[in-house]
């Protein structure tokens, strides 16, 4: 899989968990997809900031999401701002 196409995969797997954030006022952005495609950075927006379940919404939605688009990812770090 090129880089462009891991990309895609990952931009389709936040287009999937999205409206899910969305309803509880947060969203996500991709930042980047890096050591060779294996690790990928976000960042939780709006209500999911400071939301105290983040970090089980970013391992058991997000990550296991974005994995299921792009096995070879290895992890997803949320980027604080």
């Amino acid at each position: 899989m090129t880089t462009e196409e891991v990309r895609l995969n990952v931009e389709k797997a936040l287009d999937e968990i999205r409206p899910f954030l969305q309803s509880d006022g947060g969203d996500i952005s991709l930042l980047s997809i890096e050591e060779n495609d294996t690790l990928v950075r976000v960042q939780l927006e709006g209500a999911c900031v400071g939301c105290s379940v983040n970090q089980m919404t970013l391992k058991s939605g997000v990550e296991m999401t974005i994995k299921k688009y792009a096995p070879q990812i290895e992890r997803v770090l949320n980027i604080q701002s």
